[in-house]
C-alpha cells in the first residue's frame, strides 16, 4: 500500500502525534512539516488538514509559535515543542505504541 491509498480516516487518527514527533527534532514551518510527512511515507497533507492541528496543538499549549519574515518572500509562522508538549508527545507515543501492539496481535490471529 502507497501513501496515496492510506484511508484518510487512518491519517487523521496519528497525524496529531506525527506532528508533535516533527517538531520535536527542532523548530520547523508548516511547508517542512509536510515535507517530512511525505518523506517519511504517509503522502502529501494539505495545508487544510495540516493547519488546523497545528492551531489546536498551539491552544493546547503543546507548541509555541513565533512569526519570522522570509529571506525572500513572506514570513513563515516557526513551530516548536513547550515543556508540555514534549510530555503530550511521550504520552501520545506511548498510547500509540499500546494500540499498534494490540492491533498487530489481533491482525495475527487472522492472518
Amino acid at each position: 500500500m502507497t501513501a496515496a491509498t492510506w484511508p484518510t480516516s487512518w491519517l487523521k487518527g496519528f497525524l496529531e502525534v506525527a506532528v508533535l514527533a516533527i517538531i520535536a527534532e527542532g523548530e520547523t514551518y508548516g511547508y517542512e512539516i509536510t515535507s517530512q510527512l511525505e518523506a517519511n511515507g504517509f503522502g502529501a497533507v494539505k495545508g487544510g488538514t495540516l493547519y488546523p492541528i497545528l492551531g489546536r496543538l498551539e491552544e493546547a499549549g503543546l507548541v509555541q509559535t513565533e512569526w519570522r519574515a522570509g529571506d525572500s518572500g513572506p514570513g513563515r509562522k516557526y513551530y516548536r515543542l513547550t515543556p508540555d508538549g514534549g510530555a503530550g508527545l511521550h504520552e501520545r507515543a506511548a498510547t500509540w505504541r499500546a494500540f499498534s501492539d494490540n492491533l498487530t496481535a489481533l491482525l495475527k490471529e487472522h492472518s
